[in-house]
């Protein structure tokens, strides 16, 4: 290091000892950057909403008389309760074995944030909040299995 400082102190042009020198330099600082990035990135899998049993379910909410019957085909049904159907971006906040939080956005249709937490594979407690027009809903309900979806 103390050949390499003196180099760039020099007034000299820089010799060919120098370029490798600095070469050996970069290849060290990027091999160290490299070193701390994981070796792939991942996309968040939501794989806790993989394990939950297929079929008819049946959504309680707590904090209004509403019960409704979902056709579960891959559990992320469960995330837009109050934004059923449109085609909304999802950003996965956090994605466990027994618990999943995503923020979602429908375009011209509002947005919303869910919490899901397994209990068992047929049931399932629903936390979160919805913007839908100028209506905010706070959603507390209870999921479960009840039975084959129709047809």
């Amino acid at each position: 290091m103390a050949t390499l400082m003196a180099d760039i102190v020099s007034s000299k042009a820089p010799t060919a000892g120098f370029l490798r020198r600095i070469g050996a330099f970069a290849a060290l600082c990027a091999a160290a950057w490299f070193a701390g990035l994981p070796a792939t990135a991942q996309a968040p899998t939501l794989t806790m909403l993989d394990g939950l049993d297929r079929g008819l379910w049946e959504v309680r909410y707590r904090t209004v008389d509403e019960t409704k019957k979902i056709c579960l085909r891959t559990g992320r049904e469960l995330i837009q309760l109050r934004h059923p159907g449109p085609q909304c971006s999802w950003t996965v906040i956090e994605d466990g074995p027994a618990q999943v939080t995503v923020h979602y956005s429908c375009p011209g249709k509002g947005y919303g944030q869910t919490n899901i937490r397994r209990e068992t594979s047929t049931l399932v407690q629903i936390g979160g909040n919805a913007t839908v027009g100028r209506n905010v809903y706070n959603v507390a309900a209870e999921a479960r299995l009840v039975g084959s979806c129709p047809g």
